[in-house]
């Protein structure tokens, strides 16, 4: 039996914060600042959302090792933070995500509309976060796998979940580098979101007011953010992803698969 190419997408692996919901990814990252601030240790939410992406306890890790916080740590403590005081860290962090990620939770305009035309054009939908099992009960979490983004293990439990039958029918869509790493290192097709998420960091009010010209030098600085993940496409949200499909469609149709370009 020999292999034939997917012709066609089969399967769509959505992000959950920055892409599905909550415009600007505010829920994660200002309950970092705040589970830090717990501690004495003062971090800014431009330093928050550096490892966005990354699961939450990897996520403190990181931060722990940015020398401007580790030495904020150190002056608070007299000491590096270690593995414990990281666990320390997310252990605070995690009731005070329970507890207050409903606050950011409304739906990304455009997200419901295009993942109804994604079922209508036959895809299944699949989703996994950054977040830990206990956040997002219905989602493939960081915690569920044996390792988070930007390894492949979480979308690649997609492609078992939903019976799908090669990778490069798949496309991974996520608003951060370690996401679209995520994807590249499955062999799926990649949709970077550069407005709705972390990235741009804004409300979707504040986005709508930018001027055109100031629109598109964020769209430019956010461009080279991801360009090191390689993603295969760059829109500003969810709402332009059907259009996407299509275009990956035609390109499957005519033999070109996700690893090659």
């Amino acid at each position: 039996m020999n292999y034939q190419q997917p012709t066609h997408l089969q399967a769509v692996i959505l992000d959950w914060a920055g892409t599905v919901v909550d415009f600007g990814s505010f829920a994660p990252t200002q309950i970092f600042v705040e589970a830090f601030d717990e501690f004495g240790v003062q971090v800014s939410l431009e330093e928050a959302r550096g490892p966005m992406g990354m699961g939450k306890w990897d996520h403190i890790r990181t931060l722990c090792n940015v020398s401007e916080i580790a030495e904020r740590y150190r002056e608070q403590f007299g000491r590096l933070p270690n593995d414990d005081d990281v666990t320390a860290i997310y252990e605070r962090f995690m009731p005070l995500q329970i507890e207050k990620i409903a606050l950011h939770s409304a739906l990304i305009p455009g997200a419901l509309e295009a993942v109804a035309t994604l079922r209508s054009k036959g895809l299944r939908i699949g989703t996994c976060s950054g977040y830990p099992a206990v956040v997002m009960a219905k989602v493939v979490a960081t915690d569920e796998v044996p390792n988070g983004r930007p390894y492949p293990a979480q979308s690649l439990a997609n492609v078992i979940n939903l019976g799908i039958s090669d990778v490069a029918a798949c496309v991974k869509v996520d608003d951060t580098w370690p996401g679209i790493l995520e994807g590249r290192s499955a062999g799926m097709w990649t949709v970077a979101l550069t407005c709705s998420g972390n990235a741009l960091g804004l409300t979707y009010e504040q986005y709508q007011a930018l001027p055109p010209d100031r629109l598109e030098l964020e769209r430019k600085r956010i461009g080279q953010m991801f360009e090191g993940s390689r993603p295969h496409y760059l829109i500003d949200t969810i709402a332009e992803l059907p259009a996407v499909i299509d275009d990956i469609n035609t390109r499957l149709a005519r033999g070109e698969m996700p690893q090659g370009c």
